[in-house]
């Protein structure tokens, strides 16, 4: 079911614009865009200090990247979502939040390297990024051969993805795909919230849902070699 526009919006969206880096896409085509559309912003600009970058991409309502951020104010954080009504909810919170190290990018994920500097981001984060089992939208899915090349891109040497499922074909998909393409392990685990992990872990509404009928996270997180 399609979701409703927000009521607004485009007000709302304008109140956000100091946080809201890029919304929309520079022309039709994502794949000539990604080839041939470059308009890549000074990060250090952007939020005033040269502190290290992180991403996650597929932000949703911005619970996530809002208590990370909290937890680490010498870090600056990027945030993409593809949809402008769930981005807004995001941007809205980060406002009445006051918090000052994010910045939101309304966009496809396919087409960062035209706004990102390469090799600009220390760590992205995907958090229960939609699985898409059907074979013809592997190429949709945020771990596959695609993405994981785009990120490459954009991650410093020695760069880290950290991602959490509840899915488990989508988590032994990602396994499979992370390895295939230069990343290794760093850590993983088929129960987060029953791991040595749990205490750091920042608990979205989505995770709290489906843990509280007893469903199992699933973590990993990988370095680029």
């Amino acid at each position: 079911m399609r979701m409703r526009r927000k009521r607004n919006l485009e007000p709302r969206m304008e109140a956000c614009a100091d946080i809201l880096l890029v919304r929309g896409r520079p022309m039709l085509n994502l794949k000539e865009a990604a080839e041939t559309y470059r308009a890549v912003f000074d990060l250090e600009e952007v939020f005033g200090n040269d502190r290290p970058v992180e991403l996650e991409v597929g932000c949703g309502n911005g619970a996530f990247i809002a208590e990370l951020a909290r937890r680490h104010p010498e870090t600056n954080f990027l945030a993409v979502e593809v949809c402008t009504n769930v981005v807004l909810t995001a941007m809205e919170r980060i406002r009445r939040e006051g918090i000052a190290n994010v910045r939101f990018l309304n966009i496809p994920a396919e087409i960062l390297p035209c706004y990102l500097p390469a090799q600009s981001v220390r760590k992205i984060y995907l958090n229960f990024s939609t699985p898409l089992p059907a074979a013809n939208r592997e190429k949709q899915r945020l771990t596959s051969s695609r993405f994981l090349q785009i990120y490459r891109l954009l991650l410093a040497a020695g760069g880290e993805i950290a991602q959490k499922t509840d899915s488990l074909f989508f988590f032994e998909y990602s396994l499979k795909s992370y390895a295939e393409n230069g990343f290794a392990v760093v850590c993983e685990t088929h129960d987060l919230h029953h791991s040595e992990y749990a205490a750091e872990n920042i608990v979205t509404e989505y995770e709290a849902n489906f843990t509280a009928q007893g469903k199992p996270t699933y973590m990993v997180c990988v370095r680029m070699c």
